[in-house]
């Protein structure tokens, strides 16, 4: 009988490289949210593929980038701590974008043993992956897979690779467990995420969203945002923005749930401490 493999696997890259949509991919079905929006993972998400040659605890890391605001730092540094705590590394770039000083960055911190993730190849010609992994190559990392979390191309062998080097270890979750973020966390983010859908460019770094009652089935969601222009946005004209967040939200949530939305201004919360750790971040 093969023995039960288990360990942490990390997934860094700079904002926008597919993170998200590689953790829905293993997991088979969200838990993490996704948007073309940068940066748009804040917290360490984390997905459990339960499989009978092992489990495998994967953690979904914010993208890496340089910061302009206490969240912005607030987020690196988690990122970079998920780097250090884990069993693997997967460094994950854009085979569709010019290797640039983002990657680069995220490449020079990762460690030697990383396996360098070459997502979106969905999206460009064989020349073209062949020749981002040639210059990937100067980074010395363990192995390189060119995949698409879209199609789900090279998904396989990647898992094949991961559990081929983990160690034999413990179930550190349940097999049926998926995720472990919480029920109000994840009705948070998927406002957020809707949120995302429709704000204007400006927007996205300024909203925040916390469930801040929970008495099934009623839920009570605060959006906050930093200007009373934003708050005008995020309502819509006769408040058809905020319906339709609310109503694309419920149709992810169990038959019965009864969302409640409220947008507050809060000055500059991304640059306050107490505003961060009142929001989880």
């Amino acid at each position: 009988m093969t023995e039960f493999k288990s360990g942490f696997v990390s997934i860094i890259g700079r904002p926008n490289v597919g993170k998200s949509t590689l953790l829905n991919a293993i997991i088979g079905q969200k838990v993490s949210i996704v948007s073309d929006k940068p940066s748009t993972t804040r917290n360490q998400v984390r997905g459990i593929l339960t499989e009978k040659r092992g489990q495998i605890v994967f953690v979904d890391t914010p993208g890496i980038h340089k910061p302009r605001s206490l969240l912005g730092q607030r987020l690196n540094d988690s990122a970079n701590h998920a780097i250090s705590e884990v069993d693997l590394v997967l460094a994950m770039v854009d085979a569709s974008q010019d290797i640039g000083r983002g990657d680069s960055f995220v490449l020079e911190r990762a460690p030697a043993a990383s396996i360098v993730v070459v997502n979106k190849t969905d999206l460009v010609a064989g020349s073209e992956i062949l020749a981002c992994l040639t210059k990937l190559a100067k980074f010395d990392k363990s192995s390189y897979y060119p995949i698409s979390a879209q199609t789900g191309d090279g998904v396989k062998e990647l898992l094949d690779e991961l559990f081929g080097r983990l160690p034999h270890g413990p179930m550190y979750y349940p097999p049926e467990t998926l995720t472990d973020i919480s029920d109000a966390d994840w009705v948070a983010e998927l406002v957020r995420e809707q949120l995302l859908i429709v704000a204007r460019e400006e927007l996205p770094h300024s909203i925040a969203c916390k469930v801040t009652e929970w008495e099934w089935p009623r839920i009570r969601c605060e959006i906050h945002v930093e200007r009373s222009s934003q708050k005008a946005i995020v309502i819509g004209k006769g408040g058809l923005v905020l319906k339709e967040v609310g109503t694309q939200v419920r149709r992810q949530l169990p038959e019965g749930a009864f969302l409640e939305l409220f947008v507050k201004v809060n000055p500059r919360w991304q640059s306050k401490a107490h505003s961060l750790e009142r929001l989880g971040l």
